[in-house]
């Protein structure tokens, strides 16, 4: 990574998009320091702290801090991702957005607009409900229609600009824009979680011994976490694909050899925010009622669904919501890689392309023997998120060691990084290829 980045700096097409994306990078930390008008920021904190420990933790992670301290960048570019998931899953659901898809670089401009103004709307909704809620709860200043539509225009306005900065990092920068958005708010986090580790396990031993044993074990623990999904990221199962010999004109063509990577992970990080986004969602609207646990059957299972609880060996009763989160990973994992890849499909594609694979007839055949060959991939896919998933809420449990980052943010800065390095390889791939047919 280190060489790929040293050789990207001595193209200058290349280091001047670097330039420019760590640019875009520093606006986006200040704007996520500036503060919203008319919310009061010390209320709004002491609310924060009573609640960041259950449904709020993983959201002011991926937003950098930036709902904590209620700054303009407080939606940050969550609408966007929410969008674009929908906009996904109605690609299967419509047929018109799903011709869009097919219809090449002009269906997806088509497609990326109409994700645009669905992310505004999002922003729009999340960002009139949370000024309601806050003016109930007394942290606006003053709570009158005014001060509403202030704090509704400013939270709107800022994850807009957020995610037009993204698409100018895609676009004059290194690419994956708001991937790296969401990267570098997480980034920004952890020297904080860092020193949390530090103060709990390490600064309060009186035993020096168990202080290096401490440090020793936490950086195993994340080492061989972010291994573990490298791994998992770039696991894949290659089916040999052959291609018929068959005349065109007066050319002899095919009868290459090829390959259909069927990624161990297919759906990548997006189980695991279905699963906790369906899980926390009956929690986050319950805190923003002021509903906290309490003795009654509803916190009780409020309690459960929190994963401050779950693995807490003085109540285990709770941690049946692990059970439950680990189930939807698993289960949301089959629905979001069947609605992505069509076996039957690509089975007719290669029918089409005189392709086949080696002891399998084309048609359903190969269609069969794919959906086959997927079930199992996606089981070991699911089984591997929901070990990463766990690992951090385990320690969490067992060790109380409170740290913002988990293992979603763990998999999705692995995957932007090795995603991102790979695009500065393609585009120093090319531009070495242009400057070879230049000479």
């Amino acid at each position: 990574m280190l060489k790929t980045l040293r050789n990207a700096f001595k193209v200058k097409d290349i280091r001047n998009r670097i330039i420019f994306t760590f640019f875009m990078l520093i606006i986006i930390r200040i704007g996520s320091q500036l503060p919203v008008p008319g919310v009061n920021r010390d209320v709004f904190a002491e609310w924060f702290a009573s609640q960041s420990g259950d449904a709020f933790s993983f959201f002011d992670a991926i937003t950098g801090g930036s709902f904590e301290q209620m700054s303009i960048f407080a939606l940050n570019i969550t609408p966007y991702i929410t969008s674009s998931i929908i906009m996904q899953l109605l690609t299967i659901a419509i047929p018109k957005l799903e011709e869009m898809q097919k219809d090449g670089e002009e269906g997806r401009k088509k497609i990326a607009e109409i994700t645009r103004y669905v992310t505004i709307g999002l922003a729009l909704i999340e960002s009139v409900a949370m000024a309601i809620g806050f003016g109930r709860m007394n942290q606006l200043e003053e709570y009158n229609a005014l001060s509403v539509i202030t704090v509704v225009v400013t939270l709107t306005a800022g994850s807009a600009v957020l995610m037009w900065l993204g698409e100018r990092i895609t676009e004059k920068g290194i690419g994956n824009g708001i991937s790296i958005v969401l990267v570098i708010n997480i980034i920004s986090r952890l020297p904080e979680d860092f020193s949390t580790l530090y103060q709990q396990f390490i600064a309060g031993q009186s035993i020096p011994a168990r202080a290096v044993l401490a440090a020793v074990i936490i950086l195993v623990v994340v080492v061989l976490m972010v291994v573990f999904v490298i791994i998992l990221q770039d696991a894949e199962r290659k089916i040999p694909v052959q291609y018929s010999k068959r005349i065109q004109g007066r050319k002899q063509v095919g009868g290459q050899s090829s390959h259909i990577p069927l990624k161990v992970n297919t759906g990548g990080v997006i189980p695991v925010i279905f699963a906790q986004s369906l899980m926390q969602t009956p929690v986050i609207i319950a805190s923003l009622f002021g509903k906290n646990e309490g003795s009654g059957i509803v916190s009780k299972i409020l309690s459960g669904l929190s994963q401050s609880n779950w693995c807490n060996p003085s109540q285990p009763v709770y941690s049946i919501g692990l059970v439950v989160y680990i189930a939807l990973i698993i289960a949301f994992a089959y629905f979001y890689t069947s609605i992505t890849f069509n076996p039957l499909e690509i089975a007719n594609n290669m029918k089409k392309q005189g392709g086949f694979i080696p002891g399998i007839r084309p048609g359903k055949p190969t269609s069969d023997y794919l959906s086959k060959i997927l079930g199992y991939i996606v089981l070991i896919g699911a089984v591997g998120l929901s070990i990463v998933a766990f690992m951090p809420i385990f320690f969490s449990g067992v060790f109380k060691a409170n740290v913002s980052f988990g293992g979603t943010s763990i998999i999705i800065i692995v995957g932007v990084v090795i995603e991102t390095i790979k695009q500065i390889e393609s585009q120093m791939l090319v531009r070495y290829y242009k400057g070879f047919l230049n000479d």
